[in-house]
């Protein structure tokens, strides 16, 4: 249980420069003071983060958009009344003070507005924006426990905000609204059928001059073990024939039932799309652990819903196979 005197103390090391690790709604973030460049440094050296990589900056309310953010259209306080606080991330032309850092160099900025409470009670107290990537290395598996930071930096990370698992557990959608037309960046819990609505208009696809935005490398996400995608009854034939090769195979299936296999690592994913997000940085990480040659994953429907899971999950088979300094 997080005390008063637990944000007290995690304000005072965000005002001295240091990172605190705290939990929102989709996954947990390493946080420094976003008006400090020292202090983002710290996250960025923490992480093994490229510094080209821009990180996004939370904030208590839609009301300091203006003191991040040189122009907010129209369609941003659309978005924001809808959804924040939120699991959705508006990437703005930036204000002149916003520092480079925080950007990765470019002339935009994202915002986003946590929902869970802890996030809430800690950005109040703090008064101003925290820059937040996740809180894992760079390009593997997010946090979605305080357990998971902890395990991931050990001692690097001296302040952990523990408010229990993360409920939505994939990252946040992101959109660009900084180049005139809506653009989806990174599909998330917030489906694009639903930002489109609230809009009336389509969503542009992101072009080649589009911002870059978190999360979005094509390696990412990426258990250390290598993670390849099957279909249904493909997957689990894939893993037999891994087994009949004396090899250790882990499994993250849809299937209910456990195949009767020496050598296998089984975890059963749930059948819906809000169940399997919550669960899935979890599953990943113990079958990661598990000390096996290869995971397969059984590959979700490609529907709307599963889109943002499908997304993970094609980051992490690429980044599974890429170098660690990924």
């Amino acid at each position: 249980m997080v005390s008063d005197r637990d944000i007290e103390h995690a304000v005072t090391v965000l005002r001295a420069g240091g990172l605190v690790a705290f939990p929102t709604e989709t996954v947990y973030g390493l946080g420094a003071d976003a008006g400090n460049p020292a202090a983002i440094r710290k996250i960025f050296e923490t992480k093994g983060r490229p510094a080209a990589h821009p990180v996004i900056v939370h904030l208590a309310d839609a009301v300091q958009l203006a003191n991040w953010a040189r122009e907010v259209p129209a369609t941003a306080h659309m978005l924001a009344r809808k959804f924040w606080p939120g699991p959705l991330t508006l990437i703005l032309s930036r204000a002149s003070g916003v520092s480079d850092v925080v950007t990765g160099g470019q002339d935009t900025v994202a915002l986003r507005v946590p929902s869970h409470p802890l996030a809430q009670q800690l950005l109040a107290r703090f008064g101003g924006g925290i820059a937040a990537p996740s809180a894992n290395r760079h390009g593997r598996v997010s946090a979605t426990t305080a357990d998971h930071v902890r395990r991931e930096f050990g001692a690097a990370v001296g302040c952990v905000l523990d408010g229990g698992e993360a409920g939505i557990g994939i990252e946040s959608t992101i959109i660009d609204l900084s180049r005139g037309r809506a653009t989806l960046l990174r599909p998330g819990w917030i489906t694009a059928g639903e930002i489109e609505k609230t809009l009336g208009t389509p969503l542009a696809a992101p072009g080649a001059d589009a911002p870059r935005a978190p999360g979005s490398l094509a390696a990412h996400y990426a258990p250390r073990t290598p993670l390849t995608l099957a279909e249904g009854d493909l997957a689990l034939e894939l893993a037999a024939s891994f087994v009949r090769q004396g090899r250790r195979v882990a499994v993250l299936a849809r299937s209910k039932e456990r195949p009767m296999l020496k050598g296998l690592e089984w975890a059963a994913a749930a059948q819906d799309a809000a169940g399997y997000a919550h669960a899935l940085y979890a599953n990943l990480r113990r079958l990661d652990e598990a000390g096996c040659d290869a995971i397969i994953v059984e590959r979700p429907p490609q529907t709307p819903e599963w889109a943002a899971i499908n997304d993970r999950l094609a980051r992490a088979a690429t980044g599974s196979s890429a170098p660690d300094a990924t």
